[in-house]
């Protein structure tokens, strides 16, 4: 699949990560292998004696395609990231770089095997003239922790491990200087990111695991009129929480998460739920896939 390079600058940016997607950015996973990159694969390795399970390159292909046919049939247009056998888990998009309403916030990531995420990131945004809006300097800051609630609001994490406080912490002042609201918060190493425990759903409604966040993070949201389609841990910790709504209803989730999924139909979502079990044991769920370029503006 060669990198899309068609000019997107007339139509990007998001102020809010639950309105009806437009465009959106992946990667292609031709390169992909199961390496120890951190707590999620790490369990998957370190348990794969007992439970029989194994990386197949053809099945995450065919994995990845059925989840890019569910986007295009919902009339999303995708993009991709140049692939690289050297960068071979830049396909999770979501964390190299994140979409703002301003232009892009290129990442620094702190993993040794995605350090240099970052240059098919700039390379793609270069290519397709959309803005570069800042830099993320002070400390590791990856595009999972980025969580745009609704326009204004913007909900950022840091494990230490991926993201660190100081990284969060500059990304925060940033988005204050637009004149947004940030708030930090720390994680447990165990969800990588924020969006392992927080996801936009619709407008005022949550996905999110409130037994793994703080009690003041949960006030927090509370307190902004926010409420909550509750995720169990033992989904949350499988990356249960890591969906992608796609608006008007509609919501790109994943098979293992059966009872999330059953409450979201109960609320009248239209859930699609695709076997991504290659991805989600190998560090990462559909919403670390990909990244909004474009949602519609609300």
């Amino acid at each position: 699949m060669n990198t899309e390079n068609s000019a997107v600058s007339h139509r990007w940016g998001i102020n809010n990560d639950y309105a009806p997607l437009t465009d959106v950015l992946l990667g292609v996973p031709e390169f992909f292998q199961w390496v120890e990159a951190g707590p999620l694969i790490a369990r998957t390795l370190n348990n794969a004696h007992k439970t029989g399970v194994k990386f197949d390159l053809q099945t995450a292909m065919a994995q990845h395609a059925e989840m890019v046919s569910i986007y295009e049939t919902n009339g999303v247009k995708c993009h991709y990231l140049e692939s690289d056998p050297v960068l071979h888990r830049n396909f999770f998009a979501r964390d190299s770089s994140a979409m703002t309403p301003w232009g892009a916030l290129i990442c620094h990531m702190q993993l040794k095997v995605r350090r240099a995420d970052y240059v098919t990131a700039i390379s793609f945004y270069q290519n397709n003239d959309i803005p570069i809006w800042k830099y993320a300097t002070a400390g590791h800051f990856e595009g999972g922790d980025f969580v745009i609630l609704e326009p204004g609001k913007v909900l950022i994490g840091y494990c230490g491990e991926r993201s660190e406080k100081e990284g969060s912490e500059q990304v925060a002042e940033f988005v204050r200087a637009e004149g947004w609201e940030a708030v930090t918060a720390p994680i447990s190493r165990e969800f990588v990111h924020m969006d392992g425990l927080v996801v936009p759903l619709a407008e005022k409604l949550l996905v999110a695991c409130t037994d793994a966040l703080e009690p003041w993070v949960v006030k927090q949201l509370r307190d902004w009129q926010f409420e909550f389609v509750d995720v169990p841990y033992r989904e949350a910790r499988d990356l249960g929480v890591n969906l992608v709504a796609l608006g008007n209803n509609k919501v790109l989730s994943m098979k293992g998460a059966t009872e999330l999924n059953a409450n979201m139909r109960s609320l009248g979502f239209e859930v699609y739920d695709p076997d991504m079990s290659m991805f989600t044991l190998g560090g990462g769920g559909v919403h670390c896939l990909c990244h909004a370029l474009c949602r519609e503006a609300v």
